[in-house]
């Protein structure tokens, strides 16, 4: 059995963060499915960015948009849009054996609507109508026009990938808007069984940020934290999914086929090369979770990493962690903002440089 296979079994779902219509087409991506046994894809505009820049099947296409009278964005989404549509066709055998668990494609919404609910919820509706596929899931930023977006989507029916997660205000609101989707679905008679949707922390940028913070600081209580903040934050957000969708509020949906929002770890790359390479895979498997892994983290756990049980284990340490990074005057909850913003301004510059491929 492959490394990345051996995590399957202990509960945990393993999506690639990668997605081209070179994947697609040469069977490489059927091809990993089967042997590794990942069961989703995630794309986002700097993953699509470097594919129609570097992919060669994208440019005869591309020549024939540029004739036609579209705007950018409109060239942009007749590339993709296809490449989506094949990619969900390649995972719609694991969605249909997991019974809509896994199997999924994720879309992001355009990262200009990032702070515009209205927006959002017309874009999000209107690509996944395009698309046409139940296997597909948009992406939506956890900022405060974004939660708003979730809720009304979710209780449209839509599969949602919640993305830039970086503090428990974040976590608390993602996951308390998807319950109230579903919820409204259930007011108007509607069925919940078939919707799903994913939480995502993000984790090297936050250790990226903290670090250096920690190191200026000295002490060895400072130094001993190095690298270990954004996993325990992954650790204390799984207590919090654990106490709500294992919980008497999320018991009533429950009863009535709704499935859980499961939480998925994001930016699992090591940036800093002190730490172990495949740290943001090997030290938090669990259940009922989700790693989304860009190929070369992947082939570094293929050679060397261990599957086994840890996203539970040091939970209380976990605790400690962030307790400390208070008494040492670093705000968590205002770095994680930070990062948001951070993070939406790349995705924000991955499309503005996309846009200038196809325009």
């Amino acid at each position: 059995m492959s490394k990345i296979a051996a995590i399957k079994p202990l509960g945990q779902s393993i999506w690639l963060d990668n997605l081209s219509r070179g994947l697609i087409q040469s069977g490489d991506l059927a091809k990993i499915l089967k042997e590794d046994g990942i069961v989703g894809v995630t794309s986002n505009p700097a993953i699509f960015f470097k594919s129609i820049s570097s992919d060669p099947l994208y440019t005869g296409d591309l020549a024939e948009l540029k004739k036609q009278n579209l705007t950018a964005e409109q060239r942009y989404e007749a590339l993709v849009i296809p490449d989506l549509q094949a990619a969900c066709d390649v995972t719609r055998a694991i969605y249909d054996e997991t019974k809509g668990k896994d199997g999924y494609v994720s879309l992001e919404v355009s990262p200009t609507l990032s702070h515009d609910a209205v927006g959002t919820i017309s874009n999000a509706k209107r690509l996944w109508a395009a698309i046409d596929r139940p296997n597909l899931m948009i992406k939506v930023p956890a900022t405060s026009a974004g939660v708003i977006a979730i809720e009304e989507l979710i209780a449209s029916g839509l599969n949602i990938n919640v993305t830039l997660m970086f503090n428990l205000k974040h976590v608390d609101e993602v996951l308390t808007a998807y319950i109230r989707g579903l919820e409204a679905r259930v007011a108007a008679g509607l069925p919940v069984d078939h919707v799903h949707a994913v939480a995502s922390v993000f984790l090297s940028r936050v250790d990226s940020l903290i670090d250096p913070q920690l190191e200026a600081i000295g002490s060895s209580e400072a130094l001993a934290l190095r690298g270990e903040v954004a996993k325990s934050f992954v650790k204390v957000s799984y207590e919090h999914y654990k106490k709500l969708f294992h919980g008497t509020r999320f018991a009533a949906l429950k009863a009535l086929g709704a499935n859980p929002q499961r939480m998925l770890w994001a930016s699992t790359g090591t940036k800093n090369k002190a730490y172990s390479d495949v740290m943001y895979v090997a030290d938090l498997i669990g259940p009922e979770t989700v790693n989304t892994v860009p190929d070369a983290t992947l082939d570094l756990f293929r050679d060397h990493g261990v599957a086994a049980l840890t996203l539970e284990t040091g939970t209380d340490q976990a605790i400690a962690n962030l307790a400390a990074l208070r008494k040492l005057g670093i705000n968590y909850n205002l770095q994680g903002e930070q990062l948001q913003t951070e993070g939406l301004k790349q995705f924000d510059d991955a499309f503005v440089k996309l846009l200038a491929l196809t325009a």
